[in-house]
């Protein structure tokens, strides 16, 4: 993350820029934890080109050979999901237990324990002096009332203070949690007021645009990426389980049969891709 003053009055860059900056010299060190961007970002050959040229590289996986983990300089062991203990939140703001169902693999940690170690050894051990996850949720909880008087939405303040066993038994709920909503609320917006200071909401007119990508005499087709039904990103995980390589078990282009006539394609025969990324 790229701050600009002691106080971060501004939010650092991302995904994208971050790289960017990478590539340009301005960043010198980055942690990626549990992603994958040398592929999974956009441009990725410029990607690959800004870590190859970072100073420093550290990448927390659970998975010892990917496209990004190669161009680390220090490699960590996390944690797989199946041997978590935590809390998950989905796309409702629904906060959901997740309880470890499985041991973790060797010498794999939390990521919130080698945050913690690193910050420790950093000279910052008040700070980050938890012994569990519970400690950071409560931490977290009382930070999102900080200073919040029904200005954002996400508060859970009305958490900050479970137990030990009540934050171990807790029951999905979905925030606000806070003095006005003890249990939670369902639906956001339903009496018409919105996070701002007159209660309206803002409409945010735009001006359409075509794509940026075009066609050109070495680059003919446009291309885009997909998902299959059992994998998900660069496969570094899921690509590993043979049942789930049962439904699709080779990656696979789509084109119109007038261009595919045009490049001298056939069902089923093999085909190279490249784009001017990559």
């Amino acid at each position: 993350m790229a701050q600009r003053s002691g106080r971060f009055p501004e939010p650092g860059l991302k995904a994208v820029a971050l790289f960017e900056a990478i590539g340009r010299g301005e960043v010198k060190a980055i942690w990626i934890m549990g992603t994958n961007p040398a592929v999974s970002l956009p441009d990725g050959l410029r990607v690959r080109q800004a870590l190859a040229g970072c100073e420093l590289v550290i990448v927390s996986d659970v998975s010892a050979k990917t496209d990004t983990t190669a161009l680390a300089h220090i490699l960590l062991p996390a944690q797989a999901w199946g041997e978590k203990d935590g809390t998950v939140t989905n796309s409702e703001r629904r906060i959901s237990r997740q309880r470890r169902f499985l041991p973790p693999a060797g010498e794999a940690r939390p990521d919130w324990w080698i945050l913690s170690q690193v910050a420790q050894r950093l000279g910052f051990a008040s700070a980050f002096n938890w012994h569990h996850p519970e400690a950071i949720f409560r931490e977290h909880a009382a930070l999102s009332g900080f200073e919040n008087t029904g200005r954002r939405a996400f508060d859970i303040s009305g958490l900050a203070t479970l137990s030990d066993d009540e934050w171990d038994r807790l029951m999905p709920v979905q925030w606000p949690v806070n003095a006005r909503h003890h249990q939670g609320q369902a639906r956001l917006f339903g009496a018409g007021q919105y996070y701002h200071p007159d209660g309206k909401a803002r409409l945010i007119p735009i001006q359409p645009r075509l794509p940026v990508a075009k066609t050109a005499p070495l680059w003919p087709l446009l291309l885009n990426t997909g998902r299959t039904r059992d994998q998900w990103h660069t496969m570094t995980r899921p690509g590993l389980v043979s049942r789930l390589m049962q439904h699709q078990s080779e990656p696979w282009c789509d084109l119109h049969p007038t261009d595919a006539a045009r490049f001298g394609l056939e069902e089923g025969c093999l085909a190279r891709i490249q784009s001017a990324q990559g």
